[in-house]
């Protein structure tokens, strides 16, 4: 968390305002007290604060909202609810402003969640236990599984996305995302050994049949708060990529995202220390006690997963090749790049 100036936090939310909005959703009324911002996570603002007794988390978009802000608070907050009930572990919502007259911008408050982030630190039990941490690892597989098993229809995300065509647009779509890149100033292009042949690659061993679902998007050890009394998951955070699409995508994505322990690779987010988490096929081998679909090509999830996230990051690169990120920054994104390409390559060889 950030200690946070208090005018700074006035101009993220007016109090007074968002004070008259609770009580008229019905919450309990009263000062509100320990507002502070906390940190990581993407760019959206997440201030926690005390009211009426109760604790909450509000999230809203940054000051300078992006083209796309409000609507992305808009269906967080609507897969929030969506989920209520199942065994998903996230964040209960406890209300939405969709509209942006409150505090500038669309909102939700959501339970403030007693836990920790791995890639932070790891608490005494399970720095001091390798069969805690081992358990870690399989209850975000199980996590996964338990998202692939709602019903989307059911829960009320009928148009959350577009399932049609969804995994056959993901190349073009992610190669088109690329080639956006090239009017930013003193970007050399991408520099991406093997990117041509992990696209093709992908088209041509593209799953023929998969089952539509809800998925998280980002699913990675960075995006998940863990209980303090064990292993178990608290919450999945971060779901504002969010869609219907395939969800072996977000297996694939964790497994892409896995640290390795030789090193190498993608490995912005781990934990220390990292012995005793399982493998990637322990981890494939607990999603599929959890899951009935076909994960039979897990590894073209995993590739894809490579590609997709590579080329996300390689945005920001290019980016600071333009002057408009810190060069820094850029080019550690750039090596990950690398190193997810490296991944999926050493896929396609194995």
């Amino acid at each position: 968390m950030s200690n946070t100036p208090d005018k700074e936090l006035g101009e993220l939310v007016d109090l007074q305002r968002l004070g008259a909005w609770m009580d008229a959703q019905g919450l309990p009324a009263g000062d509100f007290s320990g507002v502070e911002r906390l940190s990581g996570g993407t760019q959206n603002v997440l201030l926690r604060f005390e009211r009426g007794g109760l604790r909450y988390v509000l999230r809203r978009p940054p000051p300078h909202k992006r083209a796309r802000s409000d609507e992305t608070m808009r269906r967080e907050a609507r897969v929030l609810a969506a989920l209520a009930g199942s065994p998903v572990p996230h964040p209960a919502l406890i209300a939405a402003c969709p509209e942006t007259d409150v505090i500038g911008a669309a909102f939700y408050l959501m339970e403030a969640i007693d836990g920790f982030n791995p890639t932070s630190r790891l608490p005494s039990l399970h720095a001091g236990d390798a069969r805690v941490r081992h358990r870690m690892g399989l209850a975000m597989a199980d996590a996964a599984a338990a998202l692939g098993r709602v019903d989307y229809r059911a829960v009320g995300l009928e148009g959350f996305g577009k399932p049609k065509g969804y995994l056959e647009r993901q190349v073009s779509r992610w190669q088109s995302q690329l080639d956006s890149y090239a009017p930013l100033q003193g970007y050399p292009g991408p520099q991406i050994p093997h990117l041509e042949e992990v696209a093709s690659w992908l088209g041509e061993n593209r799953p023929r049949q998969w089952q539509p679902g809800i998925i998280h998007g980002d699913f990675h050890l960075a995006n998940m708060l863990f209980r303090f009394d064990g292993p178990e998951l608290a919450a999945v955070v971060d779901w504002e990529l969010s869609t219907i699409g395939d969800p072996l995508l977000d297996l694939g994505w964790l497994l892409a995202t896995w640290p390795d322990p030789e090193g190498g690779g993608f490995a912005a987010a781990t934990a220390t220390p990292f012995e005793g988490f399982p493998s990637r096929s322990e981890l494939v081998l607990n999603y599929a006690r959890g899951s009935d679909r076909d994960l039979s090509h897990i590894d073209w999830y995993t590739v894809l997963a490579c590609y997709k996230l590579g080329i996300i990051l390689e945005g920001t690169y290019a980016r600071a090749c333009a002057g408009k990120a810190p060069r820094e920054v850029g080019d550690l994104l750039h090596a990950q790049t690398l190193g997810l390409f490296r991944k999926a390559q050493a896929i396609l060889a194995a």
